[in-house]
């Protein structure tokens, strides 16, 4: 797990407490056995943070490891070196603390190889979404297509569309929020739109208006985390069925209505652009279907 200090003097133990999943004891253990590093570095348990100091956690607990589970997967693409694939509904992208099993990256490394710059824990993985958001993923199987595509994204070179059910009506046919965002200030597990955020910028366009909902297509210039939940949240308009964002009653418990619906990116070994598309899944339509009674 990897994390960018969003804050000035606060304490490197007290600040992973907050952020994962364990006890501060449990913490301290960890930063003294260099599972925990600052800055690329080995440090103390009080050591004091400074805003954008990068902190990598690699920690399995005791009798865990990332291993190869079967698991029914929707690939859309594969070769030797990129893999596309659908995500389910409900299913966690990679291992993270407290849950190393039945993961995407579980089922992958049980298809076959993946690249290792991202450590045991997120083999192949270039970028996520959440795990109630369904769609396209782009996995790298080498380490020299991870880094060609982490560069694409970095230099904001692919292409993401994604389709989604906001609450309310939104007035204009198409728009650009450009909000930076950042742990929120009050719920250390949420993001929020803070003046010290990262850049994030979403750009949207109304597909069809409902009585009390819109669905909406978007395209995303920077991948923050939860990015498009926190924008729309933010503009009035939240994702319908969030369980995190807005104050909505949830209709069902399958989560979000988010789909990343379009991936394009330049392939690491050809050169040639590839775009890959997918249909909603059921869960959203379920809920959809609910709008247009």
């Amino acid at each position: 797990m990897k994390y960018q200090v969003d804050m000035d003097d606060i304490r490197l133990d007290n600040y992973l407490t907050k952020m994962i999943d364990e006890s501060r004891s449990q913490v301290i253990k960890m930063i003294k056995s260099g599972e925990v590093l600052v800055n690329g570095k080995v440090t103390k348990a009080g050591y004091i943070l400074k805003k954008d100091d990068i902190i990598v956690v690699n920690h399995l607990k005791k009798d865990e490891s990332i291993l190869p589970e079967k698991m029914d997967l929707d690939i859309v693409y594969e070769d030797d070196d990129v893999i596309v694939v659908n995500k389910a509904n409900g299913v966690v992208v990679h291992p993270a603390v407290g849950n190393y099993h039945g993961t995407l990256v579980n089922g992958l490394l049980y298809h076959t190889k993946l690249s290792d710059l991202n450590g045991e824990t997120r083999p192949g993985i270039v970028h996520r979404i959440d795990a109630y958001t369904t769609g396209l993923l782009m996995v790298a199987k080498n380490n020299k297509a991870h880094e060609f595509l982490a560069n694409q994204l970095a230099l904001k070179k692919t292409y993401r569309k994604y389709i989604a059910l906001v609450w309310g009506n939104i007035k204009n046919d198409s728009g650009t929020i450009d909000a930076p965002i950042g742990r929120s200030l009050n719920d250390r597990k949420k993001m929020a739109v803070i003046v010290s955020g990262k850049p994030a910028i979403t750009h949207f366009k109304v597909l069809k208006r409902f009585r009390n909902a819109t669905l909406i297509e978007l395209r995303l210039e920077t991948g923050r985390t939860h990015q498009i939940r926190v924008h729309m949240d933010y503009i009035g308009h939240p994702v319908v069925n969030d369980p995190v964002y807005g104050n909505h009653k949830l209709i069902d418990e399958t989560g979000q209505c988010l789909h990343a619906k379009t991936l394009g990116f330049v392939h690491p070994k050809s050169l040639k652009y590839m775009e890959f598309d997918s249909e909603l899944p059921e869960c959203f339509l379920n809920i959809l279907q609910k709008f247009e009674e």
